[in-house]
């Protein structure tokens, strides 16, 4: 529903814009699609999503440490964070310092993905074990972190044909 361009006020879309900010974080960019929808594209949005950023009400360095601490507890891997957050309109920079400061062990979190998605029992065939290979690589982990992951499962016998198939 859009409202009358006379009806809008940057009080309005202040207004709008804290409303939304009380559920989540979000980015700036996340943010201004909102308010752009809702205010069709109104002059006043980017001077208050300005404003909100200026006193600390938005963040898109505080996003990004949301979003990634999010992911991690979700189990996603380092490269499906970063395309996820790159969607969301984040520097690479902010992606980078929020990636440093969670600190993850992505060895660690594949193995306990991997874990809870397919318990101990070993993969009964070939066609099985690229299943979960490629589950672990849609999460987002890397060729040696998957390697680690299905250590006990794989008896140690994956080679890279078995990743590319």
């Amino acid at each position: 529903m859009l409202e009358a361009p006379a009806d809008i006020t940057p009080a309005k879309i202040r207004n709008s814009a804290m409303d939304l900010l009380t559920g989540r974080e979000y980015s700036r960019a996340e943010l201004a699609d909102k308010l752009n929808k809702r205010f069709d594209h109104h002059s006043a949005i980017d001077e208050v999503l300005q404003r909100l950023a200026d006193e600390g009400l938005q963040s898109d360095s505080r996003f990004a440490e949301a979003f990634v601490r999010s992911r991690i507890y979700r189990g996603h891997g380092l490269a499906r964070i970063r395309q996820d957050i790159r969607q969301k309109g984040i520097a690479d920079e902010l992606v980078a310092q929020a990636l440093e400061d969670a600190d993850a062990d992505w060895y660690a979190l594949a193995r306990d993905v991997a874990q809870r998605k397919f318990g101990q029992r070993q993969p009964a065939d070939q066609r099985e074990k690229a299943k979960r290979m490629r589950f672990l690589q849609y999460r987002g982990f890397n060729y040696d972190q998957i390697k680690h992951a299905l250590a006990d499962h794989l008896d140690g016998h994956l080679d890279d044909q078995d990743f590319l198939d």
